[in-house]
């Protein structure tokens, strides 16, 4: 892989990527948004080390363009741990734009079913699907998931936002595709990860608004009593709430870990090389065999 690739971008790159952009406009969120919070996760990070709010000045100024082309190669190196040491900038932007500005307050439409439902009836399947696991095994796991997975995901909106920039030239049969993949591979991860049950608890802890629909809080409680925190970002979908992100310990967006996932493959061997991968993936994970488009 070539250091083009691996590089991470500026802010102001990722403002200017399409997928971003998306995530942004989905949620509701400005980059003077964004980056008025990476400041205050900054600070509190400052804080935390023993510093003061007062010394990180230089490091705020430096996210806006005009500064940033002042600044020397030493102070960028004074300023840029902060932030990318504890997650990239990917996962801090991505983070920003949908969780951390999902606290708030926004109205929050009325519909039949809840967010929590929503993420309830994922659990209960998750759940049922574990106490019989090593019965069903792999396969079995897979076939039983599948129908949840589609059910409660939005995965045509999650794929669009993990493939980024190449979506807009993609025909319609390539996103059919592309979205087909998409879940398989998702469904086939679930079925590998849930495959047992040792008193294990799933449980919704509530929700509350956020820019583009709500976030359901909720924790695994694993076997040896040790709680993850996972949440989801929601959006309606006619009269029914559907998962559009997932965060794993309140931080790391599932869409973004995905998008950079996929840049690699889409670089090297583009859209079809990418859903053979994925499609490639859930077949080993699974056992199954995905049907010939």
């Amino acid at each position: 892989m070539d250091n083009e690739f691996c590089a991470e971008p500026t802010l102001d790159e990722l403002f200017g990527d399409a997928a971003m952009r998306l995530l942004m406009q989905r949620d509701g969120v400005t980059e003077s948004d964004i980056r008025a919070l990476l400041c205050k996760l900054e600070d509190a990070r400052a804080v935390a080390l023993g510093g003061s709010k007062r010394g990180l000045g230089v490091a705020k100024d430096a996210a806006h363009p005009t500064h940033r082309r002042e600044m020397t190669e030493s102070s960028r190196a004074a300023v840029a741990p902060p932030i990318i040491s504890k997650m990239s900038l990917w996962k801090a932007v991505a983070f920003a734009a949908g969780f951390g500005l999902s606290t708030l307050s926004y109205p929050v439409q009325a519909a039949t079913t809840s967010g929590g439902d929503t993420v309830q009836g994922l659990y209960d399947a998750l759940l049922s699907t574990m106490k019989n696991g090593r019965t069903l095994g792999l396969s079995g796991r897979f076939t039983q998931l599948a129908p949840a997975i589609r059910r409660n995901f939005d995965i045509a909106s999650m794929a669009r936002l993990s493939v980024g920039p190449s979506w807009a030239s993609l025909s319609e049969a390539q996103r059919q595709q592309v979205s087909e993949s998409f879940g398989r591979y998702i469904s086939a991860i679930y079925a590998d990860r849930f495959d047992s049950y040792d008193g294990q608890k799933l449980e919704v802890i509530g929700e509350q608004p956020a820019a583009s629909g709500v976030m359901v809080r909720s924790q695994i409680i694993k076997a040896t009593g040790e709680p993850v925190k996972v949440d989801y970002m929601m959006h309606r979908n006619g009269e029914a709430w559907l998962i559009s992100d997932i965060y794993l310990d309140g931080a790391i967006s599932e869409v973004a870990t995905r998008r950079s996932e996929f840049a690699a493959v889409l670089k090297t061997e583009g859209i079809d090389g990418l859903i053979a991968a994925l499609n490639r993936k859930a077949d080993l994970l699974t056992g199954t065999m995905t049907r010939s488009f």
